[in-house]
């Protein structure tokens, strides 16, 4: 039998197994829901425990997202094929929405009653700024991301991908298989579509209709198809089956589906059994907006518009999108949408536990998360789990105000049966964890994510992995060093004296494109784990997150008789107090009213003032530094010790030094520091 007829027999023969955060006008609730009854805790199993298999694991992976919102937003394809883009120069064949998109709000009829023009992402996408709303999608503090006309960020690799990629691939599989040489032994897939995205994209772009459940299976089968031509790569079918793939050397891949409109209008039992059958051993029942599953945790006033031009719902209970108002969603006064697990969403999740698979709560409503466990206390707490989230007790505030963020009663939840938390490795500014030995001197970078991890490892003491979200829509995780957007989730001169800091400071750069790059691709998560490591981070549990995903996946699989854990040690104190952006940089001077890190800058990197240079020379093109420009040198000594400071055509550069034999004017050109006869010697 063929390889290709055995992926196909495994398949239909297996037996059943398992943007950018805005602010938010109302706070956090921290008020849990009443406590459980007491139940039984399991006692630790006798049987002897499978071999433990080594790796980790990244739970929340788009690697065929190219195909996703019709297979019209994205550049480059996971097989290979990268290859310079033609940098959103209309008409584009990514990166780009339709130059007008204030037709859509036209579809409900008391559109013309909202006011969005106090909300800037809203007002440029929606309103009189439509024609750049392919510009702004993707700013965030310390870039303008890689949407729209980015001129700039056309080739690869030094151009794209970067950290703040969300238009270019990160996916394609030479970098998975470099993630797996580093340590990543299994990895969740998730096939993912969102209609409304694919209905801002320009019509000429799209490949098919704007059909969720099309192009995930289409994933699907792009899925299958990688499956059966890779002999380092197998979908996993069951817990046994990961085991057996990661023991020979090969990455393990488990199929999940990220989709708002989950099976369409389809019979969702029939649908269910069809993708069970080809593969699929996870779901997310909502995901963005609510569904006939459930309700969807709010986090994006994009997603709010979104889920208006659904229902046509004006809410007035909290200011969700605006002030005094929420588009969309049914809230409460404490901006919560009220809207739990439907009648339909409860049948999906027994069912799903019927069958052994794996269920995800990212994106449910925190009524939708009761509604779960509740079904899981009832199945003898059944494993639920989150494959990409934040630990809101430590996120900045703006952050944490958004219920998709994960409250540490959720954690109980995930902990009591026998879930895990894959964690976000993202851009975000976060609050400082007093209980780690790592300093939070370097925001978005992973002396941030540090913050999070050890306030998820030593706090809420939950078994976690990556939930990176690559070729998700979002940023990812920021260098430490270089002029890409280093250290730069706060504001641009805390950005550079903390890049400066991390210079002198260090520990040094990994010497790999991660140090200036960021998180750009998933073939550099390996570098993540050794940099947490260097930063003086215990990542064992993260580096045997696999384990601790197939232990999971086998519990759902098994007979449970209580708690896989009580979760009363749960500890959120040592978190500490925000400060203000506005009130840390008005500790820093100021020109024309920006605030700016003094001597902070080396020699060819971005400037705006001769005072942020080392050199004190900026040829920006103004004196107020709207047209930046970047430090130039005027002697050697503001230039590394191999180099020079150049004239002519490289005039304010530092050059490195020549070796024997170059053409030099002077010995300070030269490595060996001798010229003679207009040549180094």
């Amino acid at each position: 039998m063929s390889r290709r007829s055995r992926i196909v027999s495994r398949f239909l023969f297996s037996p059943l197994l398992a943007a950018t955060s805005l602010a938010l006008a109302c706070g956090p609730v921290t008020d849990e829901p009443p406590a459980p009854a007491e139940a039984p805790v399991e006692a630790p199993a006798q049987a002897a425990q499978p071999l433990a298999v080594s790796g980790f694991a990244e739970m929340h992976h788009h690697m065929f997202a190219e195909e996703a919102f019709g297979g019209g937003w994205f550049h480059g394809s996971h097989t290979g094929t990268l290859a310079s883009c033609d940098g959103g120069m209309p008409e584009s064949d990514h990166a780009r929405v339709r130059m007008d998109l204030r037709d859509m709000l036209n579809l409900c009829p008391n559109s013309g009653s909202v006011n969005l023009s106090g909300i800037p992402i809203l007002s440029d996408v929606f309103g009189v700024g439509g024609a750049v709303a392919s510009e702004v999608i993707g700013q965030v503090e310390g870039t303008e991301g890689d949407t729209g006309l980015h001129l700039g960020r056309m080739e690869t690799p030094t151009q794209w991908p970067r950290w703040d990629t969300i238009a270019h691939q990160q996916a394609w599989e030479g970098w998975l298989n470099k993630a797996r040489q580093g340590g990543m032994s299994l990895v969740m897939v998730s096939l993912v579509s969102n209609e409304f995205l694919c209905k801002a994209l320009p019509y000429q772009n799209l490949k098919r209709p704007c059909d969720e459940m099309m192009d995930v299976d289409v994933q699907l089968q792009m899925a299958r198809d990688f499956d059966a031509r890779t002999d380092w790569a197998e979908i996993a079918l069951s817990p046994a089956h990961a085991r057996q793939i990661i023991a020979s050397g090969k990455l393990a891949m488990v199929l999940s589906i990220e989709s708002s409109k989950l099976f369409g209008t389809k019979d969702w039992r029939a649908e269910l059994d069809r993708v069970y059958s080809l593969g699929v051993r996870s779901l997310q029942p909502v995901h963005q907006l609510d569904n006939r599953f459930g309700g969807a945790a709010p986090h994006n006033a994009i997603f709010q518009v979104a889920q208006f031009l659904e229902n046509c719902h004006i809410d007035t209970d909290c200011g969700l999108t605006g002030n005094g108002f929420t588009l969309g969603f049914d809230v409460d006064a404490n901006c919560r949408n009220v809207k739990g697990l439907t009648a339909d969403g409860k049948a999906l999740v027994q069912e799903m536990m019927n069958k052994g698979m794996l269920i995800d709560m990212a994106h449910m409503s925190e009524k939708s998360v009761q509604d779960a466990y509740a079904l899981a206390q009832g199945r003898t707490y059944y494993p639920l789990f989150i494959s990409h989230g934040h630990f809101r007790e430590v996120m900045n505030p703006a952050l944490a105000a958004n219920e998709k963020t994960t409250p540490s009663w959720v954690v109980r939840y995930v902990r009591q049966t026998g879930g895990m938390f894959g964690l976000r490795t993202a851009h975000d500014e976060t609050r400082a964890y007093t209980r780690t030995t790592v300093a939070n001197t370097c925001q978005g970078s992973t002396r941030s994510l540090a913050q999070a991890y050890e306030f998820g490892r030593q706090g809420l003491k939950v078994n976690m992995g990556f939930g990176a979200d690559l070729n998700g829509f979002i940023q990812q995780t920021r260098p430490r060093f270089g002029d890409f957007g280093a250290c730069s989730a706060g504001f641009r001169a805390e950005a550079d004296a903390q890049e400066e800091q991390q210079r002198t400071g260090g520990p040094a750069p990994l010497g790999t494109d991660f140090d200036v790059y960021g998180l750009a691709h998933v073939g550099l998560l390996p570098d993540v784990v050794k940099d947490l490591k260097q930063l003086g981070v215990n990542t064992s549990g993260l580096e045997g997150s696999a384990e601790n995903f197939i232990r999971m996946w086998e519990r759902a699989n098994s007979t449970r008789t209580g708690m896989a854990d009580a979760a009363n040690d749960i500890d959120t104190s040592g978190v500490a107090e925000y400060v203000s952006k506005a009130t840390r940089e008005a500790a820093y001077p100021k020109i024309c009213g920006k605030a700016y890190a003094p001597s902070t800058k080396l020699v060819s990197e971005t400037c705006r003032f001769d005072q942020e240079c080392k050199s004190n020379l900026c040829n920006a093109m103004d004196d107020c530094g709207d047209i930046p420009g970047v430090c130039t040198c005027s002697t050697d000594s503001h230039c590394a010790s191999n180099q020079f400071c150049g004239w002519g055509t490289n005039d304010g550069k530092c050059v490195n030094k020549r070796p024997k034999g170059s053409i030099c004017s002077s010995g300070r050109e030269c490595q060996s520091g001798k010229c003679s006869w207009l040549m180094c010697t």
